[in-house]
């Protein structure tokens, strides 16, 4: 049988090089230029591709087609794959048929990558043999192909939860909900929240669900949703019966006695273990912490090994320190929620120096002026058009400037900061106006931190 791969990045050729060893036929297709490095992959595995077209002819003989989650349902080879009645699938689908491995799927608006990094980096000092894959890592086919892991930790996007069926995530996390993608659901929240949801199909009662309870949305969702596994939510908000809270200064998880070996209920860490900082992280490590616990860690071994995380660039990220003002790099930041989550770091100080901007997506800064009122000293707006930002907070906070280059912003910030001020890039939009991505907004914030 031939299997299509459309799209050759790291999924689609990872997914190319299983789909040879486990004895199909093989024919990778992508409508874009391929990087060398993939061609070589390809090449070195005699794997059929094509680049800058797709060969619909050919592309319709097969008996399966596995897509990049990129591409949308609207382009018009998967409406002709779709009107041949040919089965559409992820590349996770896909590989979770040839592993015997344990899966812990984690997705969300914000917070999954971190989320991701976190678990796998305890499970990985808590001696367990575990691949990093999904929309982290290397893909997640290729590491079946040519890897013997016990474990795979997966960051899953909504889109490619889309194309996941008979897939069983064992630990399913789902850190949030909040708007975003609209644009992919014809604007519908609902569509999105199901697509989210999809992480717990084919679950069962020896599965675990570890969800955020403080999220309306999910909350929500599950007063119309059944669920099969075991329920395991957080709150960083009130206590909780069975689940990961808070206390103080003090992280608990009230755990299911048979998930370990011996019958202590209840795994209890300080916050102050913790290298990442704000409530969104506590969130996230709760949620690693959960993971970690129903694997099998220890109270010590998870305590120890959150003080030895390093999380990924551009999420919450210190830069420096410059004449008493520290700069943070959240460039990731690219939604509301998210940067909410970063203000709601600071304490009510007025010591914020707040960059925000870029490509805006409709957002409601409404959401946002409690927190920029009682925490922030300025706004700097760095984005070639940055009138809906100025069109809201005019007349509801001042000051804020505007700027349209990194180098007029990063002066300007410079000239506002006082000693003990904190200035931070967390953008609430999209990079694409002034930059290639987001990593590159804040490479560039970075290097003229450094630079001064």
């Amino acid at each position: 049988m031939l299997i299509a791969i459309l799209g050759a990045g790291e999924s689609g050729v990872g997914t190319a090089i299983l789909a040879q060893k486990m004895g199909f036929e093989v024919f990778v297709s992508d409508a874009n230029t391929i990087q060398e490095k993939y061609i070589a992959e390809l090449q070195a595995h005699a794997i059929d591709y094509e680049q800058g077209k797709h060969d619909t002819q050919r592309i319709l003989t097969a008996g399966e087609v596995v897509k990049s989650p990129g591409i949308p349902d609207s382009v018009a080879i998967i409406q002709a794959i779709k009107a041949k009645n040919i089965d559409i699938v992820s590349e996770i689908e896909f590989a979770a048929r040839y592993t015997t491995a344990k899966l812990i799927g984690i997705t969300g608006t914000n917070g999954k990558t971190t989320t991701t990094l976190l678990t796998y980096h305890l499970l990985c000092q808590g001696g367990y043999r575990v691949g990093l894959a999904g929309n982290v890592g290397q893909s997640f086919a290729k590491q079946v192909a040519t890897e013997n892991f016990e474990w795979f930790v997966l960051e899953l996007s909504s889109f490619q939860l889309e194309g996941m069926f008979k897939a069983r995530i064992n630990i399913a996390v789902l850190t949030n909900i909040t708007p975003d993608h609209l644009d992919r659901y014809n604007n519908e929240i609902g569509r999105y929240v199901a697509a989210k949801f999809r992480i717990l199909q084919n679950q069962t009662l020896a599965d675990y669900f570890i969800y955020n309870k403080d999220n309306i949305l999910i909350t929500n969702a599950l007063k119309e949703i059944k669920t099969h596994s075991n329920p395991f939510p957080f709150s960083i908000q009130k206590p909780l019966a069975i689940g990961g809270f808070c206390v103080k200064d003090t992280m608990i998880i009230q755990k299911y006695i048979h998930t370990i070996g011996d019958q202590d209920s209840c795994v209890a860490m300080p916050q102050s273990c913790l290298t990442i900082k704000g409530n969104h992280n506590l969130q996230n490590a709760l949620c690693a912490a959960m993971v970690a616990t129903v694997v099998g860690l220890d109270a010590q071994t998870i305590s120890t090994h959150l003080g030895t995380f390093v999380n990924a660039s551009h999420r919450f990220e210190f830069v420096g320190e410059r004449h008493g003002v520290q700069y943070i790099n959240d460039s990731k930041s690219t939604t509301i929620d998210s940067t909410r989550a970063a203000l709601e770091s600071f304490e009510p100080k007025k010591n914020v120096v707040w960059i925000v901007g870029g490509q805006d997506k409709g957002n409601d800064y409404g959401l946002l002026l409690d927190l920029v009122r009682t925490c922030c000293r300025a706004i700097v707006c760095l984005g070639l058009d940055n009138s809906p930002i100025l069109t809201y907070f005019k007349d509801k906070f001042e000051p804020i400037y505007s700027t349209s280059s990194l180098d007029g912003c990063m002066k300007l910030c410079g000239e506002i900061a006082q000693d003990g001020d904190v200035v931070l890039l967390s953008p609430a939009c999209a990079s694409f106006d002034l930059f290639k991505n987001y990593e590159d907004r804040g490479n560039k914030f970075k290097a003229f931190v450094e630079q001064i």
